[in-house]
């Protein structure tokens, strides 16, 4: 429990930031499911660029690592190069 209005109100908005970078996880996830778990070549390459948005734009406001978002986008990328 926060002892100073100050402690409140950062509460307030860590769960704000909580709830917002949890939702742009979630929706680079899904994004990276869609590619990778596409049935074809041709649904997972058209897939591909929102995924890679998905994945820099959570890397942008710092909700992954820049490298993670590196390795991310290299593994979507092998994947649609891959796939049959």
């Amino acid at each position: 429990m926060a002892h100073s209005k100050q402690a409140e109100k950062r509460n307030r908005q860590n769960i704000r930031a909580r709830e917002a970078n949890k939702a742009l996880h979630t929706a680079m996830r899904s994004a990276m499911r869609k590619v990778l778990r596409a049935q074809s070549a041709e649904a997972a390459k058209k897939s591909l660029p929102e995924a890679m948005k998905r994945v820099d734009k959570a890397a942008k406001g710092s909700v992954i690592h820049k490298n993670a978002a590196a390795r991310y986008k290299g593994q979507l990328s092998r994947a649609v190069a891959t796939a049959k």
